[in-house]
């Protein structure tokens, strides 16, 4: 019997997770896939919001207010890649300008500091490759970026070392409510609970409206992105946004913390909650729109494109607290942008329910940091020699793109929740995110997968399930 079980292990779930993991109580986080970080956390724009966007009074708007002001000292303690570089709204035509003021006026009432209108020389002399057509911008100096990978593996991590279960490729399939809590059913079996978070993104409302006469509806609105190269991460210095239309904010340029640059996202609402497949036809559409606002994009350097959903709640906010109905069953669901941002104040949020619905007890040694996998390049000659006498695998580099060592990958394989996967080793190190995107070091990669787990290299998957990479073994046909 657990205190807690959290469905899904996403930013929203492992947020939580590290947050109850303050107290003296059992908890338990069940994922479908095989590592953390597989879903809507994976895929999206890494954008720490300013918060001007979200209507006033909603949980969007004061969740990520609280989140974006969390950011500074979460990613000092718990060691993740995190960088306040402002944001611009762009106004490319003087009668759009009222929209811009709405959202000027709308982020002061959130409580955002700092906001500025900007006019065309301003603009031009901060980011010189805006588009000549700028009428005006948004300045909002508290935006930032962030690693999503890092920051989501961070909240887990902690949450370990701190108590806190995971169980992977267990998915849910029903949950039932019994005199002293909750049954839930998986596909690994059948576990307890006194409450449940209800953390699972997309499906968060499949499993709310098995528990509930009031229903929620769910539905994947899917974006797409072209990732460039680093070469072309220099290109903006600040996240540049349209203005906010129907869908959202619009598509977006930015740099990422990792240098690279960042397009997208498209906004389409599907049915299908796998459906992160790419298409031409958004892919355009994100280079069309993207080169509205910033011109001259370098694009020849994109070196991948991908997908990610987003999970769109019909009252276009977040629904987190306690089902009137089905009392111990806390949903964390329509967790859409700015999700990533207000992640930390969810979990902030949901803890302090849980808190008093369970009457919790803090714990007298929670351990609030983390330390994350070392990174080589962060050291002086003197320190890097040293480090090579120890320990000579940080000297032997894996992936040249983005220069990661057997060093690294084998911290990857070996911490808390370590990784089991191509696509784990990745999220961890950056090792084939690069601009080969890992066609040179994904079998170095996956020999020390193999050796490390005592696995064969047939059983190394990309991300796990039914992605085995190698199929046979050409001279077993002759």
């Amino acid at each position: 019997m657990y205190d807690v079980i959290i469905i899904g292990a996403g930013v929203t779930g492992t947020a939580c997770a590290r947050e109850l993991s303050r107290y003296e109580a059992k908890i338990c986080v069940l994922e479908k896939e095989e590592d953390v970080c597989c879903g809507t956390s994976k895929a999206n724009s890494a954008i720490v919001h300013a918060g001007y966007d979200a209507a006033e009074g909603s949980l969007k708007a004061k969740l990520n207010v609280r989140g974006n002001l969390m950011m500074e000292e979460l990613s000092e303690k718990l060691d993740f890649p995190f960088k306040r570089n402002g944001s611009l709204v762009i106004c490319l035509h003087k009668e759009d300008f009222p929209k811009l003021e709405t959202l000027y006026e709308r982020g002061k009432k959130n409580g955002v500091k700092g906001l500025q209108i900007l006019y065309r020389e301003q603009v031009k002399e901060m980011e010189p490759n805006i588009t000549d057509e700028v009428y005006a911008a948004l300045y909002a100096p508290s935006a930032g970026i962030v690693c999503p990978f890092a920051m989501n593996l961070a909240f887990a991590e902690n949450a370990v070392v701190n108590g806190a279960e995971f169980r992977f490729d267990t998915e849910v399939q029903n949950i039932r409510k019994t005199s002293q809590g909750w049954e839930i059913e998986t596909s690994k079996g059948v576990f307890l609970t006194k409450t449940v978070i209800n953390a699972a993104g997309v499906y968060a409302d499949r499993f709310h409206n098995m528990v509930s006469e009031k229903k929620l509806c769910i539905t994947p609105r899917r974006g797409s992105y072209c990732l460039l190269d680093k070469s072309a991460g220099p290109h903006v210095n600040r996240t540049v946004f349209s203005l906010p239309g129907k869908y959202g904010k619009g598509i977006l340029v930015t740099p990422t913390v990792h240098g690279n640059l960042l397009l997208g996202p498209t906004a389409e609402d599907i049915e299908n909650k796998e459906g992160t497949n790419t298409s031409a036809q958004e892919l355009e559409q994100v280079i069309q729109k993207a080169g509205m606002n910033v011109k001259n994009l370098p694009l020849r350097q994109v070196i991948t494109s991908f997908a990610g959903l987003r999970a769109h709640e019909e009252g276009d906010d977040f629904v987190i607290g306690e089902s009137e109905d089905a009392p111990g069953f806390v949903d964390c669901a329509g967790i859409e942008s700015p999700g990533l941002t207000a992640a930390p104040a969810v979990g902030e949020m949901v803890s302090g329910i849980l808190k008093k619905r369970l009457n919790l007890k803090e714990k007298d040694a929670f351990i609030s940091e983390r330390k994350g996998i070392l990174n080589p390049a962060a050291l002086d000659k003197e320190e890097y020699r040293e480090l090579l006498k120890k320990q000579p695998a940080y000297g032997n580099i894996i992936c040249r793109c983005e220069m990661v060592s057997e060093g690294e990958i084998l911290d990857a394989i070996h911490r808390p929740l370590g990784a089991r996967s191509l696509d784990g080793v990745k999220r961890r190190t950056r090792a084939g995110m690069g601009r080969c995107q890992s066609g040179f070091c994904s079998p170095k990669t996956m020999e020390i997968l193999a050796r490390e787990l005592g696995k064969d290299m047939a059983e190394i998957t990309k991300c796990g399930k039914n992605s085995q990479i190698i199929l046979g073994i050409n001279k077993d046909t002759f």
